[in-house]
């Protein structure tokens, strides 16, 4: 495409007042009939070597980084702790950690197929009965606590 000096100073000028892609796109549709695609405008700017003021940047505010969450707060003996993890395991809907009543550690996850897992960290380790529904009432109190 072939731009008169007057169609290249006006898109100069544009730029220069800060207009973005898009207007520069629409001003050459209704100022010159000039129909073009954002990609095309872009590679237009690019061709004059035109460059985009950059936005100025408002003075940097400083956001305090949240507490970090406690891995698995330290209960009581004979409680069960659930935690849930801010990133999920891979291949898992949700996935957290336990701490039993007797002080034991896993981690637990559900996944597609909504199956709950168990990885204890001491191999062959079972949780009691009575730990097992305390888990799944904890389990379901952190899980509406957290929106899910």
């Amino acid at each position: 495409m072939t731009l008169s000096d007057e169609q290249k100073s006006a898109i100069s000028q544009w730029i220069e007042g800060g207009a973005s892609l898009s207007e520069i796109q629409k001003r050459l549709k209704e100022e010159f009939q000039i129909s073009l695609t954002y990609l095309e405008t872009r590679l237009l700017a690019d061709d004059l070597k035109l460059a985009f003021k950059e936005p100025e940047a408002g003075p940097a505010v400083d956001q305090p980084l949240p507490p970090p969450e406690p891995e698995v707060p330290a209960e009581a003996p004979g409680k069960v702790a659930v935690t849930i993890d801010q990133i999920t395991r891979p291949g898992s809907v949700i996935s957290g950690r336990v701490t039993f009543s007797d002080g034991e550690k896993a981690e637990w996850y559900l996944d597609q197929m909504g199956r709950l897992g168990l990885n204890a960290n001491t191999p062959g380790y079972r949780p009691s009965q009575d730990d097992v529904m305390s888990f799944q009432m904890e389990l379901e109190k952190a899980a509406r606590g957290s929106g899910l």
